[in-house]
C-alpha cells in the first residue's frame, strides 16, 4: 500500500462512496506506446524472446490477438462491476493495513497522517465503482466526473476495506483513493492507493 502525491484542493471528502482508480494509459501515440511496452514486459517476464515478440506481427498470431483482445474486454467489464461491501470505520488504519496482508506499506499510512472523517463512523454497507478515464486526468477532473455521476471519491479506510475483499484487483491496475490526502510538512500532499506489489500513496 502506498502513498501518491495529489496537486488538488483539500476538501475532496463529500459525496457518495466511489472506488476511484487512475488508469496510467495516456491518450494518443502514448497508449500505443503503452501497449507495447507493457506487453513486451510481460512477455520477456514469462520468459519470451525477441522472436516470440516478432511473431506477434506474423499472419500467424491472428488467434492470439483475439485472445488477448477477450482478456481486455473481460478486464473492462469487471472494472465497470459496483461492488458492495461493510466498512468497518472503527478499526484503526494498521490493523486494516493488517488485514490486507500487503507485500510492503508505506509507513505514512497513520491514523494521525489519515484520521477519520466526520462521517466516517461504524459500520457501513457501502458501493463502490471502478473508474478508468483511460487518458490522463488530474484529480479535480476525477473527481467533477465522479461528482457528475452523483458519487465521490473514497476514502482511505474504504479502500483499506476494498483491498482486503478484492486483494486480486490491485494486482491488474493501481486503485487510488482520492477522498483522503496527507499534507507532508514540507509542502506535498499525497493520497493512498493500491499498486501491484503493494499498497501505497501516489501522487495525484
Amino acid at each position: 500500500m502506498g502513498l501518491v502525491d495529489s496537486k488538488r484542493e483539500a476538501d475532496q471528502t463529500q459525496g457518495v462512496v466511489v472506488m476511484a482508480s487512475k488508469s496510467n494509459v495516456i491518450s494518443g501515440m502514448g497508449v500505443a506506446m503503452s501497449l507495447v511496452q507493457t506487453l513486451v514486459g510481460a512477455v520477456k517476464k514469462a520468459g519470451g524472446t525477441d522472436e516470440d515478440i516478432h511473431r506477434l506481427t506474423t499472419a500467424d498470431a491472428n488467434g492470439v490477438w483475439d485472445k488477448i483482445a477477450g482478456l481486455i474486454m473481460e478486464a473492462g467489464k469487471k472494472a465497470r462491476e459496483i461492488f458492495t461491501l461493510v466498512v468497518d470505520y472503527g478499526r484503526s488504519v494498521k490493523d486494516g493495513v493488517k488485514a490486507g496482508c500487503y507485500d510492503c506499506a508505506n509507513p505514512d499510512i497513520t491514523e494521525g497522517n489519515f484520521p477519520a472523517g466526520k462521517n466516517e463512523q461504524g459500520k457501513k454497507e457501502q458501493s463502490f465503482t471502478l473508474y478508468h478515464f483511460g487518458k490522463d486526468m488530474g484529480s479535480n477532473g476525477a473527481i467533477a466526473k465522479m461528482q457528475e455521476d452523483g458519487k465521490r471519491p473514497a476514502t482511505l479506510r474504504e479502500l483499506l476495506a476494498f483491498g482486503q475483499a478484492h486483494p486480486e484487483l490491485q494486482r491488474e491496475f493501481p486503485i487510488i483513493a482520492l477522498g483522503s490526502v496527507w499534507a507532508h510538512p514540507y509542502g506535498s500532499r499525497y493520497v493512498p492507493y493500491l499498486g501491484r506489489d503493494s499498497p501505497s500513496a501516489c501522487s495525484a
